[in-house]
């Protein structure tokens, strides 16, 4: 299977953090006023096409589909995000870094648990992978207290199905490992800012493989390290 470059993927059960990271992420990097950084697209799954919008109207329960036919509207999502112009690919190619909250493994985990692993396999077969995937591994007990506050809960936020989610996502990545993807846990149960540092680090060591030079991120994120150990 193909891997796509400059492609990073956060991912982890509801609750784990990955927006707010990927926020942060984004952040760090428009504050990186440098000529020498890359440019950072923030993205995430299920898009904001009318596709996508389709999909978060089912996952709020607004809307009721079965099964089988979200996993059909998150592949052809997939589909439009990656190939269509100014999609993940077309951005990757140009230099740009992708960073995607939410992938493949999302509909292998949680489609993969509601209507059976083979349909969300044979839809997924075909895409692209990342180049790197961030796990945000958390306690389901965890996750579940922190997801009391939101105010609006989608049809996956129910603890048993949590469970089952972490337990999928831990049987599933070594196979992306083995196809190539650079993946890496991150302790999602640690502080916002321990976590951030780590996502940076991981996230500025592969720019250097994208040819940018140290001095650019790296300088910023001494800087923010040494503030970060002050406080």
């Amino acid at each position: 299977m193909d891997i796509i470059h400059n492609f990073v993927v956060f991912e982890g059960a509801d609750g784990s953090g990955t927006t707010t990271q990927l926020e942060l992420l984004e952040g760090f990097f428009h504050g990186a006023l440098d000529s020498e950084v890359p440019r950072l697209y923030r993205t995430a799954e299920p898009t904001t096409s009318p596709i996508g919008n389709l999909i978060r109207q089912s996952l709020r329960g607004e809307i009721h589909m079965g099964a089988k036919t979200l996993a059909y509207l998150f592949a052809a999502d997939r589909n439009e995000h990656l190939f269509t112009p100014n999609g993940i690919i077309e951005r990757c190619s140009r230099g740009e870094l992708v960073v995607c909250d939410r992938y493949i493994l999302s509909s292998l985990v949680y489609q993969g648990l509601t209507c059976g692993e083979e349909l969300p396999a044979t839809l997924n077969a075909a895409f692209p992978l990342p180049e790197l995937l961030l796990y945000f591994d958390i306690d389901s007990d965890i996750a579940a207290k922190r997801m009391e506050k939101r105010p609006v809960k989608d049809i996956y936020e129910v603890l048993e199905f949590q469970i089952k989610v972490r337990e999928r996502y831990q049987a599933l990545l070594p196979r992306l490992a083995s196809a190539g993807v650079r993946v890496e846990r991150i302790d999602a149960s640690a502080s916002e800012t321990e976590i951030e540092v780590t996502v940076l680090r991981l996230v500025v060591d592969l720019t250097r493989k994208m040819g940018y030079p140290d001095i650019g991120l790296q300088s910023c994120l001494g800087t923010y390290l040494s503030r970060w150990e002050k406080n």
